[in-house]
């Protein structure tokens, strides 16, 4: 095994190589929302994976391809690596201090829509890589890598790959696409996410908007036809009201509430940041705060389009009104039942005019914490950070692992550059370089210490 400080001091020789190819990858727009550069964008990541000598395929699905990656190590064990190439939009541009696709570096980070989410997170893996080779010659166990192109709108079709793919994606465990520190610096290790399931309402009361002199008192309105049907799904003590929703819903353990007692309380840094006066149900802060943050399902309305919505007055009567709606799930919510729940709610309660459009969802999935592979990441934080990570049970957010944990049978971890003021999904995304270092320092360590666990 490699002593650490080599390793670190191979890190930073190269860095600036890293860094170059960095810019150069999140200079590629990869916009999946609006399908903008998603083939190029996948055949650079293509492109930089055969320069480390991996075995690579740019793979079709339904929607944007996947890039499959492989190279054999010395040890026969094997870790994949899930990583997404597409990127939220940069909008609003008029809030970027610079172009979202020409990265910057300013005061010890590196601006670019993209550099943290997770075109940072690639190349910090692939720079591990790097190292590792320019060390040893040779990968210290076997490397997958699937980086897919949707994970901004969904990952609608990774579900059904991993499905059609089993065997190829064989491996003994995964590190996720995200990770980083909290906002004390202290490394933090999500075991689970949530689940979602988002979805569109509308509804077309007429053929075109009217007058509303004319049609105030006559014609249906189609915002209040929306309004009427959102009021029902959730009551005002925050009780979703959907039958059957919280049939399955798993409450957390023991375990589960000692770990949220040893988080720091978030209370007063969510009322300065975004000036919150207060918290749903009356919390204060504290374990509870966390609990009802990460194992409480939401329905929450994320957009409300209806009408005239510009300055001054316009007397209309709208025709058409939707609204965006996403539900946060935890173990052992379904997302496609859910949406039968939702149809089937709002037949009951007279609104069969409401249309649902199903824009994706993700089932919720979470590692055993008693996992050795979990407890190796966590663990080999500590020579990089100066303390093992903190675990937290199970993240406020949702994505893919879900096939990942029950289809594949693989432990998930998290381990990366990604830190609380970098402006994912915002303008003005940015990474700590210091962190991206680290990050790659961690990788590697990690990988050592898998390629001697035990089977």
């Amino acid at each position: 095994m490699t002593d650490h400080n080599i390793i670190q001091k191979q890190i930073r020789t190269q860095l600036d190589s890293s860094l170059a190819d960095l810019r150069r990858l999140c200079s590629q727009p990869s916009i999946a929302a609006q399908g903008l550069g998603m083939n190029e964008c996948a055949g650079l990541v293509a492109e930089l994976l055969e320069a480390r000598g991996f075995d690579t395929r740019i793979m079709p699905t339904r929607g944007f391809p996947v890039v499959f990656a492989e190279r054999s190590g010395r040890e026969d064990r094997t870790l994949l690596f899930y990583n997404h190439y597409d990127v939220q939009p940069p909008e609003p541009l008029d809030l970027w201090d610079s172009e979202p696709f020409e990265p910057e570096i300013r005061g010890g980070k590196m601006y670019a829509r993209g550099v943290s989410d997770d075109k940072g997170h690639i190349i910090s893996r692939l720079a591990t890589i790097d190292a590792l080779l320019s060390i040893e010659g040779e990968l210290p166990c076997n490397v997958k890598f699937v980086i897919e192109g949707e994970e901004e709108i969904g990952s609608l079709n990774l579900p059904e790959f991993v499905k059609m793919n089993h065997e190829l994606l064989s491996a003994d465990a995964c590190l996720w696409e995200f990770g980083g520190v909290d906002h004390e610096g202290v490394p933090v290790q999500y075991a689970g996410l949530r689940g979602d399931s988002y979805v569109e309402l509308s509804v077309q009361t007429a053929s075109r908007d009217s007058h509303s002199g004319l049609g105030g008192s006559i014609f249906p309105n189609a915002a209040w036809r929306l309004v009427w049907a959102l009021n029902t799904l959730k009551s005002p003590d925050e009780t979703i009201n959907l039958p059957g929703f919280y049939d399955r819903v798993k409450h957390p353990t023991e375990r589960d509430l000692a770990l949220l007692s040893d988080l720091p309380d978030m209370a007063d840094s969510y009322r300065e940041i975004y000036g919150v006066q207060r918290f749903l149900k009356d919390l204060e802060g504290g374990p509870e705060l966390e609990r009802e943050a990460i194992f409480s399902p939401t329905c929450t309305i994320c957009g409300l389009t209806s009408g005239y919505q510009g300055p001054g007055s316009k007397t209309v009567m709208p025709a058409r009104a939707s609204a965006k709606v996403d539900f946060r799930l935890v173990p052992d919510q379904d997302a496609d039942e859910v949406v039968l729940m939702l149809r089937n709610h709002l037949d009951e309660n007279g609104f069969h005019d409401i249309e649902i459009t199903y824009l994706g969802g993700e089932n919720p999935a979470r590692t055993d914490l008693d996992d050795p592979f979990l407890k190796l990441v966590v663990e080999t934080a500590e020579p990089v950070y100066g303390r093992a990570q903190r675990v937290v049970p199970m993240s406020g957010g949702s994505g893919p692992n879900y096939p990942f944990i029950h289809d594949l049978k693989l432990p998930v971890a998290t381990a990366g550059l990604g830190y609380p003021e970098g402006n994912v999904h915002a303008p003005n995304e940015n990474m700590v370089i210091d962190y991206f270092i680290k990050a790659v320092e961690h990788t590697a360590l990690i990988l050592q210490g898998f390629s001697r666990m035990p089977d």
